[in-house]
């Protein structure tokens, strides 16, 4: 215990370098399936409906797909790429942009869990830790919509949740920004939509920033709250009624 104690003493607090640096280390990210060639290929694989054949390619729908691996592992199929990236945000078009300067100090985030099983919150509890630390970047978790500048919704808008949800975001002051974060934010995932869960937040509230993933690592959240505040270009272009397929992000 005693040479634990002397070794982190002597190691210091690592934090990320991210976002003034790409962060290389393994493990900050699951990866995400990349759209390719529909060749020995199936999209009947995808437990969620996230792969969709079409004109002799498999299509990616990153609102459903929760890293299960089946399109790269099952023999059944021949793989699909797979890319290890977690600059997964994408900001809706059909939002408005902020006027200049409307967020340049610090920022203070609500978070609500919508229904979320436990895993999103787990991953954005980890920003606040020493190694993530996004309080170097300004960014500050408030228990108060009145304080807030960022809403950062997890879970896919159970009934119960539905209200509690429109009101915190009624109560915070403009100008203000919505970030979905996770499968079930954005598309209902496994659990929605059903008979007691919505279709995920946009069901509830306007949303400004997609953050896919089941759950979206830290790395990838961070990124949707730069994206949202325009301090980060959103990484791929999404509509509602299309996939999101992934583009080159500006430098």
């Amino acid at each position: 215990m005693s040479r634990w104690v002397l070794s982190g003493l002597k190691t210091g607090i690592k934090t990320t370098h991210y976002p003034a640096q790409q962060e290389i280390h393994a493990g900050v990210s699951p990866g995400l399936p990349v759209t390719g060639s529909a060749e020995g290929r199936t999209a009947e694989i995808c437990p969620t409906a996230a792969l969709t054949s079409s004109e002799g390619r498999i299509e990616v729908n990153y609102r459903r797909c929760i890293h299960c691996f089946r399109c790269v592992r099952s023999a059944e199929s021949a793989p699909l790429d797979w890319q290890q990236g977690y600059e997964w945000a994408a900001r809706a078009a059909d939002r408005p942009a902020l006027e200049t300067g409307a967020f340049g100090r610090s920022l203070n985030v609500l978070v609500v869990d919508a229904g979320d099983c436990g895993a999103c919150l787990s991953e954005i509890a980890q920003l606040t830790n020493p190694y993530y630390n996004i309080h170097r970047l300004g960014f500050f978790i408030t228990p108060t919509p009145r304080n807030a500048d960022v809403l950062l919704v997890v879970g896919p808008a159970t009934d119960q949740m539905r209200a509690a949800l429109k009101k915190a975001y009624d109560a915070m002051p403009e100008p203000r920004r919505v970030v979905a974060a996770g499968v079930c934010a954005l598309s209902g995932g496994i659990f929605g939509p059903s008979l007691v869960s919505g279709a995920g937040a946009a069901d509830v509230v306007p949303v400004d920033v997609e953050v896919p993933g089941c759950p979206p690592p830290p790395l990838a959240i961070l990124h949707g709250l730069l994206v949202a505040v325009e301090r980060k270009p959103s990484a791929f272009l999404s509509s509602p009624s299309a996939p999101a397929n992934p583009v080159e992000a500006a430098p």
